[in-house]
Order: structure tokens, then sequence, then C-alpha cells
């Protein structure tokens, strides 16, 4: 996982070296960049959902009104999901890689 885990180390059950690891949780510059950018992510991924709706109301008036299903629509639609993967994985600490524009690119493609 990674090294934010204090379960990863059996031999130190949960504790670091003096057996403070609260107070040195509190007084780490990491962790509360990490709460900044979390705040962040979730702003992200609430204005994503937001355009996200566009994208669905958009793509099914091209097909009501066209027959078809428009591909650069679809492939937006795809990237924007791919994004706010990104950004639940970074929320959920199942990864430390920061979503764009914090960090990382603009997907493009499909989730990895």
């Amino acid at each position: 996982m990674s090294e934010h885990d204090p379960s990863s180390n059996p031999t130190s059950g949960g504790q670091s070296g003096n057996g403070r690891p609260i107070e040195e949780n509190l007084r780490s510059k990491a962790t509360w960049m990490r709460l900044l950018f979390m705040v962040i992510c979730c702003v992200l991924v609430s204005i994503s959902s937001f355009v996200g709706s566009f994208v669905v109301i958009f793509g099914f008036l091209w097909l009501l009104f066209t027959g078809e299903v428009n591909r650069q629509i679809q492939q937006v639609g795809q990237n924007l999901a791919t994004y706010i993967y990104q950004i639940i994985r970074f929320l959920t600490f199942n990864t430390d890689e920061r979503p764009f524009p914090l960090g990382g690119e603009w997907p493009s493609g499909t989730a990895d």
C-alpha cells in the first residue's frame, strides 16, 4: 500500500519509535498537504460530474437527432470518466499520484 499505512510494519504496532504517531502526523507537512489536495480534488470531481452531465445530455440529443453516436462526444465521456476515476483513487488512498492539474496529465483513453 503506501508508506502512510501504520499496519505495514508489524513490529511497530502502529506506532513510531517514540510512541507518539498522532503528534507526528499532526505536525507532518505531508499530511496537511494531502488534505489540501484532497479538498481540491473534491471540488474537481464535483465540476467534472457537472460537465459529465452535459456530455451525457448532449450525447443523447445527438443520438436523438442524427440516429448515430458521436465518436468525439464518446471519447470526451471516456476521458472524463477516466479522470473522475483517477480522482477517486487519489481520494481513497489507492494511489499517491495526484490527478490533473495537481501533478498528472489529462487522461486520454481507458483507465489504467
